[in-house]
């Protein structure tokens, strides 16, 4: 699985990101896995058509020392379609914004 890695964190880092993301996002599925939904302004042509899949999400998994950002674009709707698939250009570039505007919310230098 392609993903993006932040580690390293302190404690008070993973504290203040928990804290960011169950007030932006809602609590944890299973204690750690928050999704960010992406916007719809940069969804490929086959996600746009697929209504019945939307929204689309970046699955982001917390942990006490790292963070970790999964980058294939999903649904929660379903296990296997075809407008599920590994983040366009344009799409990374939006989580990569995305996460640098999150961490300086919070106050992290990274």
């Amino acid at each position: 699985m392609k993903q993006y890695v932040i580690d390293e964190l302190r404690f008070q880092d993973y504290e203040n990101i928990k804290s960011y993301l169950d007030k932006k996002f809602g609590s944890a599925d299973l204690e750690r896995i928050y999704w960010i939904t992406l916007d719809e302004k940069i969804l490929t042509e086959t996600q746009a058509e697929h209504t019945q899949c939307h929204p689309y999400y970046f699955a982001v998994e917390l942990e006490e020392t790292r963070i970790s950002f999964e980058l294939l674009v999903r649904t929660r709707n379903r296990i296997r379609c075809e407008c599920i698939g590994y983040a366009t250009s344009d799409q990374l570039k939006w989580l990569m914004n995305y996460i640098d505007y999150m961490f300086n919310e919070i106050g992290i230098i990274i």
